[in-house]
């Protein structure tokens, strides 16, 4: 594919405010139906002279209000308008003309989860940031944004799966680094992560069968023995929607009995199985941890400490617990010396069988002392947009995370 780049015209009326600015507004608490009229008011209802700018920020509100099919709604029609966006650069920064590094990043339609969140890793730090967004029915445009190197943030989903084929093709011989390579993040579903993983040396993985729905049912009627379907454990198991994410629709079945309800609540049509693991400490709390890896090495991005075994940090109680907040702190802290020491062959070995520059992992310590995996994606979001007055410790950490994917585009730069 040929490709022509320019110096894309940033010299518009009214710019994009961008993910990180419109979260932090959304966390703090500021009125967003005001900012939302004004959007709408922006749009315009000329489609000629509509601002596809405003109508991908009203997107995105309406996300985070928890609208998604409307919120998805108005991406379709900003993306018809528009392919490419640019996010404002970080807060205090010098203009984007100045910036150190420009960085491309080719996502696809979708809600938060349906791409990895690249915004949020590039706030205060000096690289301008461009989107281009790619569907099955919109190629990557002829003409681009110029850019040091190239970012595929387009997250695997059996939806994505044809998207990211039509990438690798596009990109097959791109005049620039890439990172994230799309055929290795077609590889990260939740099965096949089970399956190269599970044998990786102080790791705990659970297998994760993808079946039917018609296979759950075989097991809920006594047909079908769970151990026909995984082959290192029995009940309890986890069961989840196919490209779930966020914890929906995922609950803990104790016995066959309880598969046939499970389904009368659920519509899909396939399902992700494992077995459940008590990850429970000694104080009966359990500790879920989200890691990234960056070139290999492994940060911290925060710890939620929970009663229930379903952890998401939101959902923790960490802003009502100075004790879990100290925690979490001391946790940061000690982390390059203690926990990814630990687990530092694991890491090494995770990274090696990925072949990512960049993914997430939400992970455990088992009672035995393994690395327990939860997930490994490449859209988890991490972010520096929690309070400061109650996470003070946050910032540092992130900003660590942030100077490491910093470096990450910097080192591809000096390898090409």
């Amino acid at each position: 594919m040929d490709i022509t780049v320019e110096q894309h015209d940033l010299k518009q009326d009214h710019h994009l405010i961008g993910l990180p600015a419109l979260m932090r507004m959304t966390i703090t608490g500021e009125d967003m139906g005001t900012l939302g009229l004004q959007l709408i008011a922006r749009a315009g209802a000329d489609p000629h002279t509509a601002d596809a700018n405003a109508l991908m920020d009203l997107s995105t509100i309406l996300q985070l209000r928890g609208d998604r099919e409307l919120g998805l709604d108005i991406q379709r029609q900003a993306l018809a308008l528009q392919q490419i966006y640019s996010p404002p650069m970080g807060r205090g920064l010098p203009d984007r003309n100045t910036a150190t590094l420009r960085l491309l990043a080719i996502m696809g339609e979708g809600d938060l989860m349906a791409n990895s969140p690249v915004e949020f890793l590039l706030e205060d730090v000096d690289v301008a940031l461009d989107i281009v967004y790619v569907t099955q029915a919109l190629d990557l445009p002829q003409r681009l944004p110029e850019h040091d190197v190239l970012f595929v943030a387009i997250a695997e989903s059996e939806q994505n799966l044809p998207l990211l084929g039509k990438i690798q093709t596009a990109i097959a011989a791109w005049p620039c680094p890439v990172l994230n390579r799309p055929e290795h993040i077609a590889t990260l579903s939740r099965d096949n992560n089970g399956a190269r993983l599970k044998s990786v040396p102080g790791l705990d993985m659970p297998t994760t069968a993808k079946i039917a729905r018609e296979e759950l049912e075989r097991v809920a009627c006594g047909e079908l023995g769970i151990a026909a379907i995984l082959d290192d454990g029995d009940f309890p198991v986890i069961v989840r929607p196919v490209d779930s994410h966020a914890g929906q629709g995922l609950e803990k079945l104790a016995d066959a009995g309880e598969i046939a309800g499970y389904l009368n609540r659920m519509t899909n049509s396939e399902f992700y199985v494992s077995r459940f693991v008590d990850y429970r400490s000694a104080d009966g709390l359990f500790r879920k941890y989200r890691i990234v890896l960056i070139e290999g090495r492994p940060f911290i991005c925060h710890m939620g400490i929970s009663e229930h075994w379903m952890i998401h940090y939101l959902n923790a109680g960490m802003a009502d617990s100075a004790d879990k907040r100290a925690e979490e702190a001391q946790f940061m802290a000690d982390f390059d010396a203690g926990f990814a020491v630990r687990h530092a062959a694991a890491f090494n070995e995770i990274n090696a069988r990925l072949g990512l520059n960049y993914v997430g992992i939400d992970c455990a310590e088992s009672a035995d002392g393994r690395l327990l995996i939860f997930e490994v994606d490449s859209c988890m979001v991490v972010h520096a947009v929690d309070s400061i007055d109650i996470f003070p410790y946050k910032q540092p950490q992130m900003h660590k995370v942030f100077a490491a994917f910093r470096q990450m585009l910097i080192h591809a730069m000096q390898q090409a």
